[in-house]
């Protein structure tokens, strides 16, 4: 097997290997006490995803369009770099759905006895599910190197953004003060940025 084959493959597994933490850390989780429509779910994050993971697939899906313009070339030191980013995003997510515990969930809730974690990556972002899974989108728009990969990842930031603004107003709701202070000394995503 070559060597970007490998590496590709590398990328492949890192999402694997999210998707079954994922499923296996989901057992056992407090019930929750509010959250989102279930249609505002589908519509504004799991479509959302859906399309950013359909922009991600296979270029021959594309054919010749500018959607599958190159814009990266398709090296050994991009397909590593690429990896690299995959992995640091896929193990920020899973540590930071660890830390979580009991009181995570896929979609907008507050669940019964909620704890604000501010531990580990909460100590400075207050949303590293999210900064990590946008580093393993990112990641995948590079070792794909089309046009195609920023739409995806401007897909799942917008997802993304939609879904931290409304925990966050729920979670304000449930906290108060204590969220609010929490929210001051902390970034939403990106410490030292935003």
């Amino acid at each position: 097997m070559k060597t970007d084959d490998l590496l590709k493959l590398g990328i492949s597994v890192s999402w694997y290997v999210l998707l079954a933490w994922w499923l296996w850390s989901a057992h056992g989780n407090k019930a929750a006490t509010r959250g989102e429509p279930w249609l505002t779910r589908v519509l504004l994050y799991w479509l959302p995803l859906g399309l950013a993971f359909v922009l991600l697939g296979p270029g021959e899906w594309y054919g010749r369009n500018w959607l599958r313009e190159g814009i990266v070339p398709h090296t050994v030191p991009v397909l590593a770099a690429a990896l690299l980013i995959v992995m640091a995003g896929v193990a920020l997510a899973c540590w930071s759905r660890y830390l979580l515990g009991r009181n995570w969930s896929s979609v907008v809730q507050i669940k019964k006895d909620h704890e604000l974690i501010d531990t580990g990556p909460y100590r400075y972002v207050r949303h590293p599910i999210y900064t990590g899974l946008l580093l393993a989108f990112t990641g995948t728009a590079l070792q794909v190197g089309d046009v195609r990969g920023i739409f995806a990842v401007l897909i799942v930031f917008a997802s993304f953004w939609r879904k931290l603004r409304m925990e966050e107003r729920m979670l304000g709701e449930t906290f108060g003060d204590a969220y609010g202070a929490y929210k001051r000394r902390t970034a939403a995503l990106v410490p030292g940025i935003f």
